[in-house]
């Protein structure tokens, strides 16, 4: 089974994305940034990878074969809109593919559809805990619609990167024995 990773772009820290980009390269992972802005960082390590995996075919092959070889991450730019990137990742992933996002309701929709899902803190949201964090999700809003609750996340720290790419490199590995 081949591995696809999707990422809930818009929100991912630059710390994930480096961590994320590291493995995909390394691996040559077909991987989709799904993001309403273009993200720097990524258009310079799709090119930097593309240099990369044509290098070898420099001397062997003529420049229009040397084109056809592209790095396998990409940067999908979607018209701004509430969840439009959400939508486009639904769309596009299927059952055992990764996704990574720190969005509740997106992750529910891709549970769905057998998608494999971790946050930006390293958990894993299945259908086992999925109604859970949604239920708790929704009571937050509630709470600091009427002003009585001020969410306000830790910041994230070494542990949490760790646990972050840690449950990442689990993900990948889980997915590629299937």
């Amino acid at each position: 089974m081949e591995l696809i990773i999707y990422l809930d772009a818009d929100s991912l820290p630059l710390k994930h994305r480096e961590i994320i980009l590291k493995r995909c390269i390394k691996e040559n992972i077909i991987t989709f940034f799904v993001a309403d802005r273009e993200l720097k960082d990524v258009k310079e390590a799709i090119k930097q990878h593309t240099i990369m995996l044509r290098a070898p075919y420099r001397a062997i092959l003529d420049n229009q074969e040397i084109r056809k070889i592209k790095s396998s991450i990409e940067m999908i730019v979607v018209e701004g809109g509430v969840n439009a990137a959400d939508d486009r990742i639904v769309s596009l992933a299927n059952k055992n593919n990764l996704c990574i996002t720190h969005d509740i309701p997106l992750a529910a929709r891709l549970i769905e559809k057998g998608v494999v899902v971790i946050d930006d803190r390293g958990n894993r949201l299945d259908k086992s805990n999925i109604n859970e964090r949604l239920s708790i999700r929704d009571t937050q809003m509630t709470l600091r619609e009427m002003g009585i609750f001020n969410d306000k996340q830790k910041q994230f720290d070494l542990k949490t990167y760790n646990a972050f790419a840690n449950a990442f490199d689990k993900a990948i590995s889980e997915i590629k024995r299937l």
